[in-house]
């Protein structure tokens, strides 16, 4: 795109249609961070022990990986804007079941619902972003995904905590005589219903309706975008990233007919996505309350510190927005496997030095507490200023069009089977063998990313989407 060109570009309306298509981003944080502060009053309303504690946070990944892989396909067949005003009709429903289960079962299959939506949204909204934002700075807006999805953890985390605090704690009744757990849940209500409303007003991707033969749809949207002779160019540019392919995109096209085998940049793709949760980092986003109280910290203090982890989580993603068009993807997620490494550790040194009191109270000596504290918080920062927002902005990117919804699918399947795998596992990892090797697990896995991504993972910044090779 020439000087001249990027001078026609229309910011304010791109600016629009990123934040409309990263409420998605909010709704995913915010109903993944709710859990997060509810589990005394699970374990206290179904009478839940650690197992079906694991297993009622862990619903609403059954539903994501479905959610994500399903999302994928469906957004070749009905439209990216479609597939994400589905999300938000999923997530509205389970804010008003969860809140109002009268069993583990009801909720359970609230959070599924919900989980459906996230799996939705967490695939979907960077795709669409990455299809309408300019190469130049399609690195930082989709960026903006990351922000929202923590500032809807943060979001999640204030309310329990200012709910808990209203009401004397999480199990204690508050309006209407329900219990302060289940309005967390009620709460989520208001945003899923603003970003229904929002997506009405928004197009639909312009790539999606070149595939659908909808060209002159697509051109009208672009124009919108960027003017009328850059639109022309890009419908060009699309149908002749399409030309190879004429098919309807498929599943099947994963495969490369030359060798028969899985085209490579899937399975980078996968690893992009599984190695994003195998370093842990939504056990802090679930289980920060219950762990920081494992450790001797009361239920007020621990929600505060989900709080100052969510703050300092925007923060970073800020830095990120600032440097990913500038530095590159490659570079950020190399300092962010180190970083974790190093701070994972740390924590888990810290929690080898935990003491158990003859009452069954457990703690941090000093200076081990503010060690963990620190480490941990610092280990969130690099989490967020690499691989949570750099994992989405990639695989929002680094597919042909072709088999983007498709790769998608198949990536986001996987990351959610990942979250799963550690956010259900911990409960119990966190009793045997205990936090401090559960902890050294997952910076052994920070360890092993930075090798994955230094063979792997190509720098895709400046690069049109069109542009990309499977």
């Amino acid at each position: 795109m020439t000087e001249a060109e990027a001078g026609r570009v229309n910011i304010a309306f791109i600016a629009a249609i990123v934040a409309v298509a990263t409420i998605g981003g909010f709704m995913f944080g915010y109903d993944s961070g709710v859990i997060n502060g509810t589990q005394k009053g699970l374990e206290a309303a179904f009478d839940l022990g650690k197992l079906g504690i694991g297993v009622n946070v862990g619903a609403i990944l059954v539903g994501s990986s479905i959610g994500a892989f399903g999302a994928g396909r469906l957004a070749d067949l009905i439209g990216r804007r479609s597939v994400m005003l589905l999300s938000a009709v999923l997530f509205l429903i389970s804010a008003v079941v969860a809140g109002a289960a009268d069993s583990s079962a009801v909720f359970i299959v609230a959070r599924i619902i919900g989980g459906l939506g996230v799996g939705a949204a967490s695939v979907i909204s960077p795709v669409y972003i990455s299809e309408v934002t300019p190469a130049a700075i399609r690195g930082r807006l989709s960026s903006v995904q990351q922000v929202m999805i923590i500032t809807g953890l943060t979001g999640a985390f204030v309310a329990n905590f200012a709910l808990a605090r209203y009401a004397g704690g999480s199990t204690a009744s508050l309006w209407l005589g329900e219990a302060a757990w289940r309005w967390m849940f009620w709460l989520q209500a208001i945003p899923a219903a603003i970003y229904f409303v929002a997506l009405l007003f928004i197009p639909e991707s312009p790539r999606y309706l070149v595939v659908k033969g909808r060209a002159a749809d697509a051109e009208a949207v672009l124009v919108r975008l960027f003017g009328t002779s850059e639109a022309q160019r890009k419908v060009a540019e699309i149908k002749g990233s399409l030309a190879a392919d004429r098919h309807k995109p498929k599943l099947s096209d994963l495969i490369d007919r030359n060798t028969g085998r899985i085209r490579p940049i899937l399975w980078t793709g996968i690893g992009l996505a599984v190695f994003q949760q195998l370093v842990g980092i939504n056990v802090v986003f679930y289980y920060g309350a219950t762990l920081w109280e494992a450790v001797g910290f009361s239920e007020d203090y621990a929600l505060q510190t989900n709080i100052l982890s969510g703050v300092l989580s925007i923060g970073a993603c800020l830095v990120t927005m600032g440097l990913v068009d500038r530095i590159g993807r490659k570079p950020l997620l190399l300092i962010g496997s180190a970083g974790m490494a190093v701070t994972l550790g740390t924590v888990g040194y810290a929690f080898s030095t935990a003491v158990t009191a003859a009452d069954g109270a457990v703690s941090l000596p000093e200076p081990f507490g503010l060690v963990a504290l620190i480490a941990a918080n610092l280990y969130v920062i690099f989490f967020n200023l690499s691989w949570g927002p750099i994992m989405w902005v990639m695989l929002g990117e680094m597919f042909p069009n072709q088999i983007r919804g498709s790769a998608l699918a198949v990536a986001g399947f996987a990351q959610w089977i990942a979250n799963a795998a550690i956010s259900v596992s911990f409960p119990s990892l966190a009793v045997s063998p205990g936090l401090t090797i559960t902890y050294f697990g997952y910076t052994f896995f920070a360890a092993v990313s930075f090798l994955f991504v230094r063979a792997m993972v190509h720098e895709t910044r400046g690069r049109e989407l069109e542009e990309m090779a499977g």
